[in-house]
């Protein structure tokens, strides 16, 4: 197996799907920060989705170019409608939130026990203020 490759394992095979330059590019380029996982799913999706396409291109000839055109308008509105990538980015998006309320929360905490120890610290000195011995003079 080349590195333009990649081996997608399923529950009933496994099936080698050669990746090509373009996709390997584009993936990289776009999805630079995501984990190496997401980005061989990804290849492996666009690949899929070229191949399809080329396919059904190439039956075209049987088919009248309008029926053609309704037919990848179908598949493109149904990928579409499924957002099966928007979940991937609302999970991300739950798990920075929390990671970042929880570091909030502890910074609020620290502040919250800081002016604590403030508010101690003035009402004792407020206190000993109060009661030191007054001079008469």
């Amino acid at each position: 197996m080349n590195p333009n490759n990649i081996e997608i394992e399923t529950v009933e095979s496994t099936v080698v799907v050669e990746i090509s330059s373009q996709t390997n590019e584009i993936v990289e380029t776009e999805m630079a920060g995501e984990t190496d996982e997401v980005k061989r799913e990804t290849k492996a999706l666009i690949e899929a989705l070229r191949r399809r396409a080329q396919a059904e291109a190439e039956s075209a000839g049987t088919l009248t170019r309008e029926t053609y055109l309704n037919a990848v308008r179908k598949a493109r509105e149904t990928i579409e409608g499924e957002k099966i990538i928007e979940r991937d980015r609302l999970e991300y998006f739950w798990a920075v939130f929390k990671d970042e309320t929880e570091r909030n929360w502890h910074l609020m905490m620290k502040d919250f026990t800081d002016l604590s120890v403030r508010v101690q610290n003035a009402a004792k000195a407020a206190w000993e203020a109060f009661n030191a011995p007054r001079h008469e003079g």
